[in-house]
């Protein structure tokens, strides 16, 4: 028996027992993992677009958000 499997083994031990409380939590859960993530639909362009802005501002590159909005903000109001 697999560790995967000995693990489902064990889960269908603990829902076959568990209140109505537990198994809501339980079904949160399941229901949040199984909901797909937008990153794996973007093209690769982007992630890795995303990935070097991430480094670069690791790195001290980059403007605050105050600092753009400050430059830009008479854009902003009429």
């Amino acid at each position: 028996m697999t560790a995967t499997e000995a693990l489902r083994k064990q889960a269908k031990k603990y829902i076959d027992k568990a209140d109505e409380r537990s198994l809501r939590r339980i079904n949160a859960i399941l229901e949040i993992d199984s909901q797909e993530d937008f990153w794996d639909h973007l093209p690769d362009h982007v992630k890795n677009d995303v990935d070097e802005a991430l480094k670069e501002s690791a790195m001290g590159a980059g403007k605050t958000n105050a600092e753009v909005m400050k430059k830009y903000d008479k854009w902003r109001t009429k």
